[in-house]
């Protein structure tokens, strides 16, 4: 019921220094230089010495039900396990749908996100699929975000790719405005996570659905801006303009040959150019299929996504391209916390969730607590998923 973590450097994600911390059932209930516990109150004690901490990992965009099938039927990924997850440091999740529309359901996609939580960590859905008009649970997308206590937004909405509905400005101005009004009658966030092919339309369809209606930049959260050097580009310049943007830290060698933007690099980039780094986040993609097509748009092959790169990308960031401690572990706990308005979640703070993610001296995911619980210790998962 109780745990002192003693002597460890914490990132709040701002850096807080060397403290103890106190977690006291499922939440942060102390952050002192030091906290010591009558003898008659049982606790855990860890000392965490040359170990950092940071809050638990955000993933709000993993295909938690598996995705895929752009290779026909035999190509559906599989579903999200829990380890899968926990191991890569992730206690949150934000489940979405992607290609398949059809054969991959929202009342699948719920069951999915509350099998997850009764296994020890949470999870949100978005309300949709690739296809316009939007496929929801319940007929209308701000009855689904009001009623449905998973859902919290809207998407992933596919554009620019020859994978999408094709939508309009106006067919998009709605879906926008559902989610909006939907996500401000339940206070919850209301977004639009929005899939972006490499077409060269990029990220126009957005930008005149903001200059030709009231709908406000922050409705959008588009994510896979790294896909093409010349998408990253006007991702920038769409981050410039008030927008958030999220790169997609899943990849494999082709993609990155053919153009793709490394994650890594990518943030260090995107700060340098101007970037608030508060409008940056990462995801995963997590299960979702990664398809090759070749230049007529025939499907030429895949792997699948993994939950495992979202950390690894921010470890990269760190280690390899100098970007600061604090600024690489915002893009996948603070920001994506504030842009989802889960308000327990992304920071170490007293009264927020006990979701931390203990690093070793080489920023390798050592222990990991969600909700107070813990789920991973020495890098061996204590729990695991009811069929694993």
């Amino acid at each position: 019921m109780f745990t002192v973590i003693r002597n460890a450097e914490i990132y709040s994600p701002e850096y807080l220094g060397k403290k103890n911390l106190l977690l006291a059932f499922d939440k942060i209930a102390m952050i002192e230089e030091r906290i010591e516990l009558p003898e008659s109150i049982p606790h855990e004690e860890i000392d965490a010495k040359g170990k950092i901490i940071f809050p638990g990992f955000i993933d709000s965009h993993v295909h938690i039900t598996g995705g895929g099938g752009e290779g026909s039927y035999r190509t559906r990924t599989p579903e999200l396990t829990l380890t899968k997850a926990t191991s890569a440091g992730v206690t949150t999740l934000v489940g979405v749908i992607g290609t398949d529309g059809t054969t991959r359901t929202m009342p699948d996609l719920i069951a999915k996100a509350r099998g997850l939580e009764e296994e020890g960590i949470t999870c949100y859905v978005h309300t949709g699929s690739y296809q316009v008009p939007v496929k929801t649970l319940t007929g209308k997308i701000e009855d689904d975000i009001i009623l449905i206590d998973r859902v919290i937004g809207a998407g992933e909405i596919a554009i620019s790719d020859h994978r999408s509905s094709q939508p309009t400005v106006e067919e998009m101005a709605k879906i926008a405005s559902a989610a909006r009004i939907g996500g401000m009658l339940s206070g919850k966030a209301g977004i639009v996570n929005i899939h972006l092919g490499d077409s060269p339309s990029k990220l126009s369809l957005l930008e005149q659905v903001v200059e030709t209606t009231d709908i406000p930049i922050k409705t959008f959260h588009p994510t896979h801006i790294n896909r093409t050097e010349e998408l990253f580009e006007a991702g920038i310049a769409y981050a410039k303009n008030g927008g958030n943007i999220d790169f997609t830290t899943s990849t494999i060698p082709q993609f990155l040959e053919e153009g793709e933007v490394k994650c890594s690099a990518g943030l260090k980039r995107a700060l340098e150019a101007g970037v608030p780094v508060e409008r940056i986040t990462f995801t995963s993609d997590g299960q979702a299929s990664l398809p090759a097509f070749n230049a007529a748009g025939e499907f030429e092959g895949l792997q699948i996504g993994s939950v495992a790169s979202l950390y690894k990308e921010v470890r990269d960031a760190i280690v390899e391209d100098g970007v600061p401690i604090s600024d690489a572990v915002k893009v996948i706990t603070k920001n994506p916390a504030s842009l989802l308005k889960l308000s327990q979640k992304g920071e170490i703070a007293v009264e927020k969730d006990a979701d931390l993610v203990i690093v070793d001296s080489d920023f390798q995911v050592d222990t990991v607590f969600a909700k107070g619980k813990k789920m991973v210790v020495g890098k061996q998962c204590l729990v695991k998923g009811t069929f694993e």
